[in-house]
């Protein structure tokens, strides 16, 4: 994305920018008739907005904000032809992986169902995964598990009750998890930026309300509903061709109907759908061929969290070993070092942001990756944060 220039012609001379920063600044919401400092222009009452020299006349300044937060707002409009939403803004100054918290306001959620159904220990929860390094936060009340019958809007309004009000009052980027646009709009009235959604077919919906809100969408991939899912990590083994090819293609006709709905380019996000319609061998060859996927030109969001493909794929690898306790497939719970291994390895081919249950040592191990990276020999000797200093007995 390519940044404003400067107009020489409209930069103040020296001398004048001396005398500017001589004379004391007014205060904000000084009216028009009061007296000006010498030298220093003031500021517009609301009725009549200033503006920077040089900024396009369409670009209002609302009133009550201090002189330099004008200013930022005003350029930065300048710069982009539409406002940029929280998550792109996320996306684009990001120094790591975004780490997605989830928050499943469900009774039967193959993971935690029912953990979180109440207000309280939702909230709870909320702030936990905020506390470890969670930079937005998943929520969703419609299981996503195979078998699961879809859940009325009213009933997913009613589970999520005031979960997106009280994460967003705490600062936090929310996302709504549904495929639902009926409850993506009551998420985004309460104040969520995106919707996540598991349903190819709901992308033009969405993509609208989406375009409507000023709102991001991640789009997952998967092939029909949840309840015609035969079971976990269980899909033919000929269903895809080639699995990323055929995820790529299937994937990018929802997102184009999507833009053409009006959603713009930059607003759109890609998730193939790790243990959705795949076996746990599809899935990990969507993990190790990511690179091909980001190189769509759409940040990736990938979803490893506790799915059963990482047991198997744990379980495969031991009985290989001989090792016959690693060999039980584990249940949800105990796949921590799973996800941790699968988020890594989409991290290294270029994920964007990963969705976790987990959120402490996921955002951990991103971060020791990122420093054992910023220590090899391409970076410059003595570059980034200074290490912390081991308390006693550290090893």
């Amino acid at each position: 994305m390519s940044r404003c220039r400067r107009d020489p012609s409209k930069e103040a001379r020296p001398s004048q920018r001396r005398a500017e920063r001589r004379a004391p600044a007014s205060p904000p919401n000084v009216g028009a008739g009061a007296p000006s400092n010498a030298g220093a222009r003031p500021l517009a009452t609301p009725a009549t907005p200033a503006r920077d020299a040089g900024t396009p006349r369409d670009v209002p300044i609302a009133p009550g904000k201090h002189r330099f937060e004008q200013t930022i707002a005003v350029r930065r409009k300048s710069c982009y032809p539409q406002e940029m939403s929280p998550l792109r803004m996320l996306l684009e100054r990001r120094r790591s992986v975004v780490i997605m918290g989830v928050l499943n306001r469900t009774p039967d959620s193959f993971s935690d169902g029912g953990r979180f159904a109440d207000e309280e220990t939702a909230l709870a929860q909320i702030d936990a995964m905020l506390s470890e390094g969670a930079d937005m936060i998943d929520i969703g009340a419609e299981s996503t598990r195979p078998g699961a019958q879809p859940v009325p809007d009213d009933e997913q309004i009613a589970r999520i009750g005031g979960s997106v009000r009280d994460a967003v009052r705490r600062g936090a980027l929310v996302s709504i998890d549904t495929t639902s646009p009926a409850v993506a709009a009551r998420a985004l009235d309460d104040g969520a930026a995106v919707v996540n959604t598991i349903s190819l077919d709901s992308a033009a919906e969405l993509g609208a309300l989406c375009a409507r809100r000023g709102a991001s969408l991640v789009l997952m991939h998967s092939r029909g509903p949840m309840s015609a899912m035969a079971g976990f990590s269980a899909y033919p083994d000929d269903a895809y061709g080639d699995v990323v090819a055929d995820v790529a293609r299937e994937w990018s006709s929802a997102a184009e109907r999507a833009l053409e709905a009006g959603l713009p380019r930059g607003e759109l996000v890609l998730d193939p759908g790790l243990g959705f319609a795949k076996n746990a061998r599809q899935s990990l060859e969507l993990c190790a061929r990511l690179d091909e996927l980001c190189a769509l030109g759409f940040p990736v969001l990938v979803g490893p969290s506790r799915k059963s493909f990482l047991a198997r794929a744990a379980a495969a690898e031991a009985s290989e070993q001989g090792d016959r306790a690693g060999a039980a497939l584990a249940p949800p719970p105990e796949r921590l070092g799973g996800t941790v291994a699968a988020a890594l390895a989409c991290a290294a081919r270029g994920a964007a942001a990963v969705r976790v249950h987990d959120v402490r040592p996921v955002r951990q191990a991103l971060d020791v990756m990122r420093a054992i990276e910023r220590a090899g020999p391409g970076h410059r000797r003595g570059a980034g944060a200074p290490l912390a200093q081991g308390a006693r007995g550290d090893g």
